[in-house]
């Protein structure tokens, strides 16, 4: 029987978490978004991203081929837009330029490794992680490692339908959501001053 009341919460959960998928977490429809789990609205999802960067310690984007590669204009309109956030959270960007297996050989104040992401995690202490541009499939795989065996704070920014598997989940992401989150997040940077 599926548990209705779980949560999707920084672990570490064990070697094996469940897919939030199987224990009931629903994704969002438009204008939707899941924090922890839970449906809410777009809106207050951002309120919750942005106090979750502004209040970490030490905050990282993870941005993925999505956004790394310029393979057309709009693409590079939303690195620009996902820079901009970096930039008014004072967070760190570790890319995720492909999703090749990269040990031992990996440097990860670099680069993150997708099929490893626990260990780009815990080498530098981040607290909340930031996906954004990653294709969906290893997106899901990296979030529940992630889930699994540390106690970063999720976040997933999706184009897309968005992801059971992480703690806050926006989906349908265009520039637009972005320049909006990127107010949010300066409005809650401002009044914790």
């Amino acid at each position: 029987m599926l548990n209705r009341y779980y949560r999707v919460q920084a672990g570490p959960e064990g070697y094996l978490p469940p897919a939030a998928a199987s224990m009931g977490v629903m994704l969002p429809e438009k204008g939707e978004a899941l924090v922890e789990g839970i449906i809410v609205s777009e809106e207050e999802a951002m309120q919750k991203i942005a106090e979750k960067i502004v209040n970490a310690k030490n905050p990282v984007f993870f941005p993925g081929p999505n956004i790394l590669w310029a393979w057309n204009d709009s693409v590079l309109e939303k690195a620009y837009a996902v820079n901009d956030l970096v930039q008014s959270s004072g967070a760190r960007v570790i890319p995720m330029p492909d999703y090749r297996p990269k040990y031992p050989m990996i440097n990860p104040e670099v680069e993150i490794n997708p099929n490893h992401p626990n260990l780009t995690i815990w080498h530098n202490h981040i607290d909340v992680c930031v996906f954004v541009g990653v294709h969906c499939h290893y997106a899901n795989i990296a979030l529940k490692i992630i889930r699994g065996g540390t106690d970063c704070y999720t976040i997933a920014i999706c184009g897309e339908a968005g992801h059971e598997d992480a703690m806050i989940s926006l989906r349908d992401v265009s520039i637009d959501t972005l320049r909006r989150l990127n107010d949010v997040i300066k409005s809650t940077g401002e009044g914790l001053k």
